[in-house]
């Protein structure tokens, strides 16, 4: 038998997934940043690979004034520029813009809403007749989603005047006897980042959705977990035998969670000065990963059992006092570097939009401990930074040395660890260090074993592709619940706090900036 060649069968979990419906896709804020670059190329590419629901009607929600082809034309050159499906026939096009259509309104005033309610409900075809007119016979959905891609400061807002339209999912908001949406079909909500600066306007913020959206129909995005390579960490754990007996405590010497990037902070000066690395990315995208990666096997795998074992692992994160947390943290900000090709990268306080004397940090680093069963004792290092050499996301479990005898006894240190790391991006794929035998000599040198996912698919969707998918599936397993991320929220408010009371110019292991230059290598990580 050809264990290695052997052509394996296809275990098809589809079955069990919820499939996505038919309805209204309202995406506020239409003509801003995020839904050119992300949101209409995702769309688009779900479209070409036939997963957009039939009957769907995107509906574009933004104040500048636009005629519906003049909105589709602009549609057009987005997904020119960013879709995955970036070659493709008029026609292929033609069929998705069919789907679209755009309502002027502003964000802050309430006619806009109570406008798309009576779209919603069927009483103003008058809205999908053509730009010269034509009038336009169209099947409509009964559910609605709405998607805020817009900034934070607009999310409340727009809660209070979709409930106050009726087209809200609270009890005193469904079924209002003036409302032309009345009760008909589901309403949910799709919330960006950043939820909230801290856990207490977290904490304000649900409750001011809660006053509209009841907890299941609101679905906040971390797009990190919309990844592949970070949806395999549960099958690569709980799938494999030879993995789970040994992802614990007595077999992990430690866990690394790192996200660089090359760029600096570009024209987000105005949000990344008040920010800073650790609210940025610690308090969502690498507090995710860490759930991911330690948490317990859940029940089943419905959506409520794998947030709930996600919340424990957050429940179990131990707390430091102010001067432990410091010992426990980096932080850094990158001075005036220069790039490969010469180019000179201003430093972090010469940005535009940021205050020239400003302490934020654009690198972090926080090591963590679990207080439960499986990983008592394991340092966790979550680690992020802009402006370095290198642009990776990837997670090391590091496993514990063999035993001080026979191999060990004679190599010492040049008998390396086993090491699983796994590569969120870029080079999506899974590598095990271990050791071998040199051919011809008695001697040992550390190998690789290598599983790439381009190497066995040419289809890695992208990130938003999967959860627009799942949020018209009504599938929450990778958003974010309310609870999660008030823990995360707890953890970094402690961490900045400890900051705050820190003197930025003192040496960076007593709580100091690091002042590294852009394009630096990758710093080793210290606990």
């Amino acid at each position: 038998m050809n264990v290695i060649n052997q052509d394996y069968p296809v275990c098809n979990l589809e079955a069990h997934r919820f499939a996505p419906e038919p309805a209204f896709f309202v995406i506020f804020g239409a003509t801003g940043d995020l839904a050119h670059r992300k949101i209409f190329p995702a769309l688009f590419d779900l479209h070409q690979e036939g997963a957009l629901p039939e009957g769907m009607v995107i509906i574009g929600f933004a104040r500048r004034s636009l005629r519906h082809a003049e909105f589709r034309q602009q549609v057009l050159e987005d997904v020119r520029a960013h879709a995955r499906h970036s070659s493709f026939a008029d026609s292929a096009f033609e069929a998705f813009s069919s789907r679209i259509w755009y309502l002027q309104a502003d964000l802050e005033q309430p006619e806009g809403y109570h406008a798309l309610a009576k779209i919603i409900a069927g009483e103003n075809p008058g809205f999908f007749a053509a730009d010269d007119g034509e009038p336009r016979s169209l099947s409509l959905p009964r559910n609605a989603l709405f998607y805020l891609a817009v900034g934070p400061e607009h999310f409340g807002g727009i809660a209070e005047n979709l409930g106050t339209a009726g087209l809200g999912t609270s009890v005193a908001d469904s079924g209002k006897p003036d409302s032309p949406a009345g009760s008909q079909g589901w309403r949910r909500l799709v919330v960006e980042k950043p939820y909230g600066r801290d856990a207490e306007s977290a904490r304000a913020l649900t409750n001011l959705l809660h006053r509209h959206f009841r907890e299941t129909d609101i679905y906040r995005i971390d797009h990190y977990l919309g990844k592949e390579t970070v949806q395999n960490l549960l099958y690569l754990r709980f799938a494999n035998s030879v993995f789970e007996p040994i992802w614990n405590c007595h077999h992990i010497s430690s866990i690394e969670i790192s996200v660089f990037e090359q760029d600096g902070i570009g024209q987000r000066g105005g949000y990344y000065d008040t920010a800073g690395a650790a609210r940025d990315m610690l308090q969502n995208h690498l507090t995710q990963l860490m759930c991911l990666v330690t948490m317990e096997p859940p029940a089943t795998l419905d959506p409520e059992s794998i947030r709930d074992e996600k919340v424990k692992v957050l429940q179990s994160i131990r707390r430091y006092s102010p001067s432990e947390l410091v010992r426990h943290a980096r932080r850094g900000q990158y001075i005036e570097g220069m790039g490969p090709d010469g180019t000179v990268i201003p430093a972090y306080r010469k940005e535009s939009k940021v205050s020239p004397d400003s302490a934020t940090e654009t690198y972090a680093q926080l090591t963590l401990e679990l207080d439960n069963w499986r990983f008592s004792g394991v340092p966790i290092t979550l680690r992020t930074g802009k402006a370095f050499a290198e642009k990776f996301s990837q997670i090391v479990i590091q496993f514990k040395r063999p035993p001080s005898a026979l191999f060990a006894a004679q190599c010492g240190e040049k008998l390396v660890s086993n090491a699983l790391t796994i590569r969120i991006q870029p080079d999506e794929g899974v590598w095990l260090t271990f050791n071998a035998k040199l051919p011809g000599v008695p001697a040992i040198k550390a190998s690789h074993l290598r599983f790439s996912w381009r190497e066995v698919s040419n289809y890695l969707p992208e990130a938003y592709e999967r959860l627009i998918a799942d949020a018209l599936a009504g599938d929450s397993t990778l958003f974010i619940r309310a609870d999660e991320s008030e823990h995360a929220w707890a953890v970094i408010d402690e961490l900045e706090k400890a900051w705050r009371e820190t003197d930025p110019e003192a040496p960076p292991e007593a709580g100091g900036l690091w002042r590294y230059p852009a394009f630096s290598p990758i710093p080793p990580s210290q606990g």
